[in-house]
């Protein structure tokens, strides 16, 4: 009885297997034949110049500039991507867009976001482990990953990374746009001969350049250097829980056509730093949306806008 129960027990094992085995089978038999349309190496240069070009030329003059794409600038951008007729061009001096938000503090790969900036996180459709106050999301490059794909498939908007804002387009004491370069070349002024920039014009500049450093804090410090600011007090040491609210409240248009976001708050405003959690990122980088929106005359509220892209 016991050799009966056991040889059924076996085929029943065994015509669960071989399905699945016989799937196998059929995906590897299908890569192994799996052939690539030819092409010519010219029509892939051609192909990939074309697209960036006419890029270049349709976002030459375009309604908002966001300098910036970490976790404050895609916030933005996500925000704005809900109304396609705002064309949003993004400049990211990294090859690699996301800022800081790759990682947690000190390397680690969790991402804190306390309450109640996690709601933000359910329409993104970012799963996260509950607490009283905060949540847990198991890996910062899962919220980046998320947000940075859905900006990237909106129509209205181009990523235009690895290039470096060098410097602002000033009229009539308003900012109208950016001077911008390839990221090598800004760096490398100093080592070759002179290197002219290109210019994209813009209705709105939404600076999200992060606190100090080799390029961070780039639109409020030359800002000062050409007396549109006053002063930039620097950002102060650490309190998350003052920090956080500083930042969102402190998101304004700092001078006529720009406005500053993120962690360029704290350089401009003296708030102190908030280290390893996000949640003001996100909502300082929603309420620069929503900043934006209103200057450029829109009614945020009139209709409830589109779904960003998915």
């Amino acid at each position: 009885m016991a050799f009966r129960a056991l040889s059924r027990s076996s085929g029943r094992l065994s015509a669960l297997v071989a399905p699945a085995q016989a799937r196998r089978h059929l995906q590897v038999a299908a890569l192994e034949n799996f052939k690539f349309d030819p092409i010519r190496e010219s029509e892939v240069s051609r192909a990939m110049t074309t697209r960036y070009m006419k890029d270049m030329y349709d976002f030459a003059e375009t309604d908002v500039i966001i300098t910036g794409a970490g976790s404050a600038g895609l916030s933005c951008a996500y925000e704005l991507s809900k109304y396609p007729d705002i064309k949003v061009a993004i400049i990211e001096q990294s090859v690699s867009p996301g800022g800081g938000a790759w990682l947690g503090g000190q390397l680690m790969s969790a991402m804190v976001v306390r309450k109640p900036a996690h709601l933000w996180l359910d329409e993104l459709g970012i799963q996260y482990e509950e607490h009283d106050r905060y949540v847990v999301v198991k890996h910062a490059a899962y919220f980046t990953s998320t947000i940075m794909s859905k900006v990237l498939a909106a129509p209205n908007i181009k990523l235009f990374n690895a290039t470096a804002v060098e410097d602002l387009i000033i009229k009539q004491d308003r900012i109208a746009g950016v001077v911008t370069n390839w990221s090598l070349v800004t760096q490398h002024h100093d080592t070759q001969s002179c290197m002219d920039p290109n210019v994209l014009e813009s209705k709105m500049l939404v600076s999200a350049c992060g606190h100090d450093g080799p390029m961070g804090a780039f639109g409020v410090k030359r800002l000062q250097q050409v007396g549109l600011i006053k002063e930039l007090p620097g950002m102060r040491c650490l309190d998350m829980n003052v920090a956080e609210d500083a930042i969102v409240e402190l998101t304004q248009e700092i001078a006529p056509g720009m406005i500053v976001t993120g962690m360029e708050v704290s350089e401009a405003l003296g708030a102190p730093r908030m280290g390893p959690t996000f949640g003001a990122m996100m909502m300082s980088g929603r309420k620069a949306a929503a900043l934006t929106i209103e200057a450029l005359g829109l009614e945020a509220n009139a209709q409830e806008p589109r779904a960003a892209a998915a």
